[in-house]
């Protein structure tokens, strides 16, 4: 099925489009974007069923309110690697092969080595870069974050589209009993499971930084402080393909500083400069540019983009996995004062803190390696072989 566009689409706004697609619809199940010059002039879907005319109004609503309200900036490079890309070659299908790697489900991916090693190598050099910095502090958290912590700054009027709550059989035991009955009589989970479930109150981190705002809510800091924590975070990403690029439940390296601006812009300045330093001795293409979230849903969206790229709130470091294609490995961000006011933490002037944070996918980052080093470890540089015996 072709969507005509209504109006056609710069080359410079194809992302937006590419990165909003399969959120529009879940009857979406590939699409081709047609155009000429870089520009799209429509969309050619593979849909499994839906009502094709209500898609092709969400699609060009969304092109309408969202993208082409947008104002485009040049792009900015604030780093770009010295090493030119190799062969690019997926290694999960080798790691398959190998037992190296398993798709436990719908973007889930089970891993051993060598990748549990290098996924560990990538970690630590990361803490390191952490725990160099001035007041900095590891911890670790619940897999589980309130609902309440998301609401405090209206996570879900942005980015609804990431959203995991968590839910549980309400504790009563007529419940129990009916769902148990239901369950013996068709031996699956019944359609109407909400209906026995009353709990909203926890979803599924869709990132580490959250954990620690909620850490610090309603305290009053006595310093500049960093604070650095490894663990698992979600994002419902609509369609995964097999493989470790894009995954619904990962793992994040984010530290965060809490302070002053001046401090919260001079430890990302200092984390970045680092990164760039270690991607280069790991022997990793890629560059570092402006970027912005994917806000969602909402009339604000152009203003909050142009805003955060305008200001360079927002780096991201991408790196090639195949030709013309490239990840996003990790991302080092401003927030201003935002949830300093939002969690009411505030600083030694007795005003609310500003913040920062930089965030590495774990798996991400040991993917892009294994695309550019390959999977026999004698390839890889020496100081990851050094490391990793």
């Amino acid at each position: 099925m072709d969507v005509r566009l209504d109006r056609s689409l710069p080359a410079e706004f194809t992302p937006e489009l590419k990165k909003r697609l399969f959120f529009i619809s879940h009857s979406i199940e590939d699409f081709e974007l047609v155009g000429t010059d870089g520009a799209t002039e429509s969309v050619r879907l593979t849909l499994a069923g839906g009502d094709a005319a209500a898609i092709a109004a969400q699609i060009n609503r969304v092109v309408a309110d969202e993208i082409l309200t947008q104002r485009a900036l040049p792009p900015r490079v604030a780093w770009q690697s010295p090493i030119a890309p190799s062969a690019l070659v997926d290694p999960f299908p080798q790691l398959v092969a190998a037992g190296a790697a398993f798709t436990s489900g719908e973007g889930q991916i089970g891993f051993g080595e060598p990748l549990v090693s290098l996924f560990d190598y990538l970690d630590r050099r990361l803490r390191a870069i952490a725990l160099g910095l001035d007041n900095a502090a590891e911890y670790r958290y619940p897999t589980l974050l309130p609902t309440a912590v998301l609401e405090r700054f209206h996570y879900f009027s942005s980015f609804p589209q990431f959203a995991m709550f968590v839910t549980r059989l309400h504790n009563d035991i007529d419940v129990y009993r009916t769902f148990t009955d239901r369950y013996r009589a068709e031996n699956r989970v019944p359609d109407e499971l909400f209906d026995f479930c009353a709990n909203r109150d926890y979803c599924l981190p869709p990132t580490m930084c959250y954990h620690s705002y909620h850490q610090h809510t309603g305290h009053t800091l006595d310093r500049d402080t960093v604070l650095t924590a490894r663990g698992k975070s979600f994002r419902f990403e609509s369609r995964y393909h097999a493989g470790l690029e894009r995954l619904w439940d990962f793992t994040i390296r984010e530290i965060v500083f809490l302070g002053s601006p001046e401090h919260a812009a001079r430890s990302r300045d200092a984390v970045m400069r680092q990164s760039f330093a270690l991607m280069e001795e790991l022997g990793l293409a890629g560059r570092c540019e402006v970027a912005s979230d994917h806000f969602f849903g909402n009339a604000e969206v152009a203003e909050r983009i142009f805003s955060q790229r305008m200001m360079e709130l927002k780096f991201e470091l991408l790196l090639p996995i195949a030709p013309g294609r490239f990840i996003a490995a990790g991302s080092f961000n401003l927030h201003g004062r935002f949830f300093g006011e939002s969690f009411d933490i505030d600083g030694p002037d007795g005003g609310p803190v500003s913040s920062g944070c930089v965030g590495f996918g774990l798996e991400r980052l040991a993917y892009a390696f294994l695309c550019q080093h390959g999977i026999d470890t004698a390839t890889w540089p020496e100081s990851v072989r050094r490391e990793i015996g």
